[in-house]
């Protein structure tokens, strides 16, 4: 009996008096644990900062310029912000501060290359244009922007049509996120505005060749494959249709210069260029009713927009002359007195009196509109037999 009670006491107490003789070894490893990672995180953290002291002395010159781009990004939305407020000459003061910090900024020179050209400066605004592109060789409103000053201001033509050729080599990622972003349009339109700008540069080439007809005509057919092209991109644009009609007109394309008129005309029927040029064009072949009908429209329009004007005066003395042509048509007076009591019928059925005062109604308004955008001389050049310039 006595046996049995001793067994089962050292059964009983030699797994306790383990286990807490293991609690204790383990916890003291534990402890270890924690405290050399501890130890050796301070030790890193030492490392770190000696390594970033080192490197300072190693590389003092990359660090200097971090510090100067901040401080130049600093200054650059200083500039930013006196742009918003017009305030155009703190805006370059702190462009070129902040510039010369950061030279890098591609925005920031287009930004000071078109305050410059607001103060007419155009020599500085081209090298402000330049150092854009000298940092960011594919920022396209730089290349633009610097090939309308060096055409249109400069007379550089070379240089921006080299620009714009620049523009069109330039392969952006297109981006498309349904219904969240695509620069799809941006991209087309902007190769778009290209081959408009580059159009407008050949034919501003081809008037000062003119003492050399064969470049003058090269330029010319260079330019009217530059608008070709804009306009099938540029598709509602009417200075792209109006730019390419002017140019078949002086390539003596007159079958494509008339209905390329009737193009422009229809997308901007209040402005008056296509009315002249498009009547100018019908006069010279001999259309003197068509052309008439395009003038009057091109008087009517410039006489509501510049008032009295040289260039509404010439109008007035051109259409005399088309007046006169007609005239020496068999049926010219008759014609003309017809079209005149339909007009007087049609203003009069159209007025309406308001608090004493006539006024033109709705329904006149409309009509009139509509008058101005219909191109009647269409059906002249659809004509594939019509007069030619040879």
């Amino acid at each position: 009996m006595i046996y049995v009670i001793i067994v089962t006491f050292v059964t009983i107490n030699i797994p306790k008096y383990t286990c807490q003789k293991l609690y204790i070894e383990v916890k003291c490893k534990r402890g270890d644990y924690f405290v050399n990672k501890i130890r050796f995180r301070k030790f890193m953290s030492f490392i770190l900062v000696v390594a970033f002291i080192a490197s300072i002395f190693v590389f003092p010159q990359w660090y200097k310029r971090q510090i100067n781009k901040v401080r130049g990004m600093y200054y650059v939305a200083k500039g930013d912000k006196a742009l918003r407020k017009v305030k155009f000459q703190k805006a370059i003061d702190y462009y070129l501060y902040g510039l010369k910090l950061y030279p890098e900024h591609y925005g920031a020179w287009l930004n000071l290359g078109n305050i410059y050209v607001a103060f007419e400066d155009y020599y500085s605004a081209v090298d402000a244009y330049q150092n854009a592109i000298k940092y960011n060789p594919n920022y396209v409103m730089a290349r633009m922007n610097y090939g309308i000053i060096s055409a249109e201001k400069l007379g550089d033509f070379d240089g921006a049509i080299q620009q714009y050729k620049e523009i069109l080599n330039i392969r952006r990622k297109l981006v498309y996120i349904p219904f969240v972003f695509s620069n799809l349009r941006s991209y087309k339109t902007n190769m778009g505005l290209a081959y408009y700008n580059m159009g407008v540069a050949y034919r501003q080439k081809s008037i000062y060749s003119e003492n050399d007809y064969n470049y003058q005509q090269y330029y010319l057919r260079e330019a009217i494959k530059a608008y070709e092209e804009a306009v099938k991109i540029l598709k509602k644009d009417y200075d792209a249709r109006y730019n390419l009609a002017l140019a078949y007109h002086l390539n003596g394309e007159y079958n494509s210069a008339g209905l390329t008129y009737c193009d422009a005309i229809e997308l901007a029927p209040m402005n008056y260029e296509a009315h002249y040029n498009l009547a100018i064009l019908l006069k010279h072949l001999k259309k003197y009713k068509e052309a008439y009908n395009e003038m009057e429209k091109a008087n009517s329009l410039i006489s509501s927009k510049d008032g009295q004007s040289n260039r509404q005066r010439y109008i007035f003395d051109v259409m005399n002359d088309v007046t006169k042509l007609v005239l020496m048509e068999e049926d010219g007076s008759q014609w003309l007195m017809e079209k005149f009591n339909a007009e007087m019928d049609a203003r009069n059925e159209g007025m309406t009196y308001v608090n004493g005062k006539l006024v033109a109604s709705e329904d006149l308004d409309r009509a009139m509109l509509k008058n101005f955008q219909t191109c009647t001389a269409r059906a002249e050049f659809l004509d594939p037999d019509a007069e030619e310039d040879d």
